[in-house]
């Protein structure tokens, strides 16, 4: 109840009514005069009727407590079964415990990591603000964290919540938990391909009691998926690690190191780190066996190129060329053979032999060199003449041993378009050259070919049905084979010319093992949290990838052929970490999102980080785990006002005295009959004693 005034005149004219009420009444006091008592409680009463006083009565409801309770489901609480079951528990037991209290409203919000965030953390106090936005801060009565204690996002000052409600924080796993993790602290981005690198990797032992020596952990290195040894690091220190980067392109260091027992998980025992390698020079051995019209075409290529060092050589006058000149008149360079095939032969990473025929310059046995070469990571190009099908070819040499393909002794003469094979059609090398797709191929033709028998490797190019172009390795090298020296056709536009810039180009960056040209190959990118799968094949269709991440969860993706031999798979990925994709005998690894992720830095349950939240609130901390595999929930205690201080037993909860306005009855003391009876009575008694 409530007294209010509802004024029939306005203040100042009901101001001035009790004014003239107190002269006339001051005026019969001071004169004597009777009746002036009564005339003054007329006046009042008249007063009283023209302010039209009111009772209100408001009919109220008292609104709930509201109580969020915020679980973490970030990746450190899913990724560890154990936990995650206990925080199952945890929420289960909380809402029970809630629900006996039918004044308090429980908010529960999943906390999860968002799916498009590239550096995945646990930010639960920003699912704590979305909660309760539409509340206002006296009706909070607490809230309640279900989480390991790796939170993010805690507030430097607690005040900055604007909460005058106890926070309290129930944690998931175990007192006295150790979990290892490598890191990678200084590495470079770019590498020149065979030159070492300087890297520094560190493993970090999350508590480990202080004082304790940590025994070496022993770190296992793979390069491109290939076996890069291992080495010992100590915990807590730098160890540096060295390796020559391998090849061109993009190259995956994979790092793993072994467990600690009892560690709480392994998906962080592994880090990947990626290096681009780039070719500082490359150096190519051009042996031209004759001048000809073909000849400039090589040299024209390998020269546009910034990054190759060429050497060019051309036979001008073999040893069995005798026209009786004197050698000191002779002004032409010496042949410098051994230089070049024994003494350098290996500074080379790629020697071309361009229509090239034994002819006594090359001792026999400089082509075992080469072949060694070859067999030891080298690459090799013939690119024949009518030379290659004569008794002098090379392939009657020891160098036949790392040849594809010999000779039949046989010149195929004629017109013909060059087309490319089944394979070819699928190669990296010839798949998508210009002009190819059409019949008859859009570019010009060539006139002749050298028969061979039928090749060892691929054959991407043929000519009329026999080999053209033949690709294959040798050991750990690779030899290809252009059976026709025409190709100097296409470069003079004969017939509207062809790409034989692109085609002479990726044959020497296929000989040099260039990543991108790999006839059979997996690769994996990410981009954000995107993942994209490729996977080439001169084979058939090789079926889905399989995508097995951090927390150990498997899963199917399909791939669709782009073009032939290529298949490729896009799927935006919500798991952050080491992604391993494999596909048959292939496998490689790609991560996503942020290598650094304050995810993965720390897996240990903690209540460091918590803590100063929860004692600036007069909350509670408290282990979930009992000990005996179960779970504890401290019990709810409903407080009256603020809270100032806690038991440590019980989970306090401020009950909010908000109430809800539903309506106002107003009841009038000076209206009716009630009011004009007082009035009344009041006139009559100043008339009576006015009688008198």
């Amino acid at each position: 109840m409530s007294l209010s005034f509802s004024p029939f005149l306005p203040i100042w004219a009901l101001i001035a009514v009790a004014v003239l009420a107190l002269v006339v009444a001051a005026i019969g006091f001071r004169r004597g005069m009777r009746g002036t008592t009564i005339r003054l409680i007329a006046f009042a009463a008249l007063i009283a009727a023209l302010a039209n006083p009111q009772l209100l009565s408001e009919d109220r409801d008292k609104l709930s407590t509201v109580v969020p309770v915020i679980v973490d489901r970030s990746q450190s609480q899913t990724d560890i079964a154990s936990r995650n079951a206990m925080t199952d528990k945890a929420l289960a037991a909380v809402k029970d415990k809630l629900s006996r209290f039918p004044d308090i409203e429980p908010r529960i919000v999943e906390a999860k990591t968002p799916e498009n965030a590239d550096t995945p953390s646990t930010r639960l106090f920003e699912a704590l603000n979305s909660a309760v936005s539409d509340v206002p801060p006296a009706r909070i009565g607490a809230a309640i964290f279900i989480t390991d204690g790796q939170v993010h996002d805690v507030p430097a000052n607690p005040k900055s919540l604007g909460l005058d409600a106890p926070v309290h924080a129930l944690l998931t796993g175990k007192a006295g938990e150790v979990d290892r993790r490598i890191e990678v602290v200084r590495a470079p981005r770019f590498g020149i391909v065979g030159q070492g690198q300087d890297m520094s990797i560190r493993v970090i032992d999350e508590g480990r009691k202080s004082g304790t020596t940590a025994a070496p952990a022993t770190v296992t290195v793979k390069i491109n998926g290939q076996d890069g040894g291992s080495f010992q690091a100590v915990p807590g220190a730098e160890t540096p690690y060295s390796f020559a980067v391998p090849r061109a392109g993009s190259n995956v260091l994979e790092f793993s190191v072994s467990g600690l027992p009892g560690e709480v998980t392994e998906i962080n025992n592994k880090t990947v780190h990626l290096i681009d390698g780039i070719r500082q020079n490359l150096r190519v051995l051009l042996v031209s066996g004759e001048p000809h019209a073909g000849e400039r075409a090589w040299r024209n290529l390998l020269k546009s190129d910034a990054s190759v060092d060429l050497v060019h050589f051309t036979i001008l006058r073999p040893p069995e060329k005798q026209d009786g000149t004197p050698i000191n008149e002779l002004s032409l360079i010496a042949f410098p053979t051994r230089e070049l095939f024994v003494e350098k032969i290996n500074d080379f990473d790629l020697i071309i032999f361009d229509r090239y025929q034994h002819r006594g310059v090359l001792p026999i046995l400089y082509y075992d060199y080469i072949a060694e070469y070859v067999r030891k990571g080298g690459a090799l190009l013939i690119a024949a003449g009518p030379e290659h099908a004569g008794e002098d070819s090379i392939a009657t040499t020891p160098l036949a041993s790392v040849l594809p393909a010999a000779p039949t002794g046989n010149m195929l003469d004629g017109a013909f378009y060059p087309r490319l094979s089944d394979i070819g059609k699928k190669h990296p090398v010839t798949r998508d050259l210009e002009g190819a797709n059409a019949e008859p191929p859009h570019w010009g033709r060539w006139f002749r070919t050298v028969d061979v028998d039928p090749p060892q490797g691929e054959t991407v190019m043929t000519a009329n049905g026999k080999p053209l172009l033949v690709l294959n390795r040798a050991g750990e090298g690779r030899v290809a084979m252009l059976l026709s020296d025409q190709g100097w056709l296409w470069a003079r536009g004969f017939e509207g010319g062809g790409p034989h810039v692109a085609l002479y180009r990726r044959i020497a960056h296929w000989l040099m093992k260039e990543p991108e040209l790999e006839e059979e190959a997996l690769t994996a990118r990410a981009s954000g949290r995107l993942l994209t799968v490729t996977r080439q094949t001169i084979g058939g269709d090789p079926g889905p990838a399989t995508l097995t991440g951090p927390s150990g969860k498997s899963q199917q993706l399909p791939l669709t052929e782009t073009e032939p031999g290529r298949y490729t798979a896009e799927r935006r990925l919500s798991e952050t970490g080491l992604f391993t994709v494999a596909i048959g005998t292939f496998s490689t690894l790609v991560h996503i999102g942020a290598l650094d992720a304050p995810e993965f830095k720390a897996m240990i349950s903690t209540p460091v980080l918590m803590q100063p939240v929860v004692d600036a609130t007069h909350g509670l901390i408290k282990r979930l785990d009992d000990g005996q595999g179960g779970v504890t929930v401290p019990d709810i205690l409903p407080v009256s006002g603020p809270v100032r201080s806690n038991d440590n037993q019980r989970m306090a909860i401020r009950m909010t005295s908000e109430t809800l306005l539903k309506g106002v009855d107003t009841m009038p003391l000076f209206a009716g009959f009630s009011g004009l009876a007082l009035l009344l009575f009041a006139v009559s008694a100043m008339w009576w004693r006015e009688g008198r």
